[in-house]
């Protein structure tokens, strides 16, 4: 039976660029340009919008080569609607798609800003350290 005293629907399917760069700069995220996201939101492999009234209030993506390597990418809800599993709600869709899709053996990998690694755990997630750092270099 549907939850019809819950606002929020789950679309998926990357954001249009205007979503994204909005989404991404009232939640804190670093800001990106349109032409990066009019070039790259296409080659999403998985992505999900939360929508509220209509209105994008959150995100998520699946980017990488479709086969060896995929990285969470994205995750983000607008602070006036965080704590309230929304952020849970887009990793299970992602996650789940992975896990339908994703070839057995694939590498799949996130950058865990501050405390959304205890999110990120819920899922399966683990520090790569000592073993291994993420690194990375802006151009």
């Amino acid at each position: 039976m549907k939850n019809t005293t819950d606002p929020y629907q789950l679309r998926t399917g990357a954001p249009p660029a205007e979503t994204y760069l909005r989404l991404r700069s009232v939640s804190g995220l670093s800001a990106m340009t349109a032409e990066g996201a009019e070039a790259g939101l296409p080659n999403t492999w998985h992505g999900v919008m939360v929508l509220c009234a209509d209105e994008p209030v959150g995100m998520g993506r699946v980017i990488g080569d479709g086969g060896c390597f995929f990285q969470i990418v994205d995750i983000c809800v607008a602070p006036e609607h965080q704590g309230r599993g929304l952020g849970k709600r887009i990793m299970a869709e992602l996650v789940g798609e992975l896990e339908r899709r994703a070839p057995a053996g694939a590498y799949v990998s996130l950058i865990a800003d501050g405390d959304a690694r205890f999110l990120y755990e819920k899922f399966g997630f683990r520090p790569t350290a000592p073993a291994s750092v993420g690194m990375y270099r802006d151009v």
